[in-house]
């Protein structure tokens, strides 16, 4: 039986890893403790997993009294390292949220902690775990497109979705590293995934055009806007009794506003991102991000020496994010052929059915991992890479190599 304790209790911290291992998984570990720098948040676990769980006011005391055996940590991206360095000095393993941190110099200071303790991190990618690219993994690891040459990938975020990170934290670059840092990395590992490579060099372009100051209309927030009845990006959180609770009773204990203004000068993030990056192995891929699309979803074509992969997944905010409308893989090969799978269907919650997938292989194991499932430190490294290297093409207007930081290897 596991000792478990987290830092970090917000809404993805408290649903997806707290209230799930308190409940689900009694058998095989216990959490021992919470710490968040609002008390208050904190203390939700307790009342949402129906169990009384400890809260400490110190992420030193809560290691020092339980001794944990794994820290989660869930809290803002920018503060991962802290934890993570800090959990590993104290002789535990790490589960971290993706992404695993935000800046290169960060990295590097995790990665000599993971050298001087030699403790495990485990990185929370669970589009790893999601049924249809598993299966998209499956068809691409079966040959049948021969070696990748070249990727071709498109990430669209909806105006419900894709607002919703420039009304939190997220809108920050302090925070969250951008978009290609906090969002961006889902994708980078998925494609580093499916081709079994790793980034060497990256070049981007950005843009903010939708979201930040481009309308005159608007306030610091939406629950004391005075344009909510002609605001299409008004959002009432208030009505909904979690976001009640876990954010707005609790702004008085550290002034955190769930729900700023998606059209706020304090935006430094993009909204529209273009990105080239070159593999070790030699393959290329050109990628997009669209924060303000009409529809959610992706477009990936992964062109072989054997043929051509088009990948389709879209979604439509008024049924539901985790049940696409449209999933489809087609193959072509040189024959002139076409290939069309059926592919699996993803449950209504949690990512598809992905976090459940996740939880069960960091809670409980996994006996055998075929498809390479797992994610460590490397594969965390490697996915953050690519968006930090974005951020600094943009900022320097030119291609950044990744062994500018880490040499020929990041050495873990």
């Amino acid at each position: 039986m596991k000792k478990y304790v987290q830092v970090g209790t917000g809404h993805r911290g408290t649903n997806a890893f707290a209230v799930p291992l308190v409940k689900e998984y009694k058998d095989c570990g216990k959490l021992c403790g919470v710490y968040d720098i609002n008390p208050k948040r904190a203390a939700l676990v307790s009342e949402f997993s129906g169990e009384s769980i400890p809260v400490y006011d110190d992420f030193d005391k809560m290691l020092e009294e339980v001794k944990p055996d794994v820290v989660i940590v869930t809290t803002k991206d920018c503060e991962h390292d802290y934890y993570m360095i800090k959990a590993m000095e104290a002789g535990c393993d790490v589960i971290v949220e993706k992404p695993m941190t935000t800046t290169f110099d960060k990295t590097l200071a995790i990665i000599d902690a993971k050298k001087r303790t030699g403790r495990d991190v485990k990185v929370t990618f669970n589009l790893r775990f999601h049924p249809f690219y598993k299966r998209c993994k499956e068809i691409i690891s079966s040959g049948v497109i021969g070696d990748v040459l070249s990727v071709h990938f498109e990430w669209m975020l909806d105006t419900e979705h894709g607002a919703s990170y420039f009304r939190r934290w997220h809108r920050e670059i302090k925070n969250s590293g951008s978009l290609m840092v906090h969002k961006s990395t889902h994708h980078f590992d998925l494609v580093n995934w499916f081709l079994e490579d790793e980034p060497v060099e990256v070049n981007a372009f950005g843009t903010t055009r939708f979201y930040g100051p481009t309308r005159e209309e608007r306030a610091e927030r939406c629950s004391d806007c005075p344009h909510t009845k002609t605001c299409e990006f008004y959002e009432d959180l208030k009505s909904e009794t979690f976001y009640q609770k876990m954010y707005f009773d609790c702004e008085d204990q550290d002034g955190y506003y769930r729900d700023k203004c998606v059209f706020s000068d304090e935006i430094d993030i993009q909204d529209s991102v273009s990105v080239n990056v070159k593999y070790r192995k030699g393959a290329v891929m050109s990628y997009s991000l669209t924060a303000h699309s009409p529809f959610e979803g992706c477009k990936m074509c992964i062109n072989g020496t054997d043929g051509r992969m088009e990948i389709t997944s879209i979604h439509l905010a008024t049924q539901g994010y985790d049940v696409a409308t449209s999933d489809n893989v087609k193959i072509f090969n040189r024959k002139g052929e076409q290939i069309v799978y059926n592919m699996p269907k993803g449950q209504v919650i949690g990512h598809g059915g992905a976090d459940n997938k996740i939880r069960d292989m960091l809670f409980r194991g996994m006996d055998s991992d075929p498809l390479n499932q797992k994610a460590g430190i490397r594969e965390g490294i490697m996915s953050i890479s690519i968006g930090m290297a974005a951020n600094l093409s943009m900022k320097e207007n030119r291609r950044v190599a990744l062994s500018e930081f880490y040499g020929d290897d990041c050495g873990v």
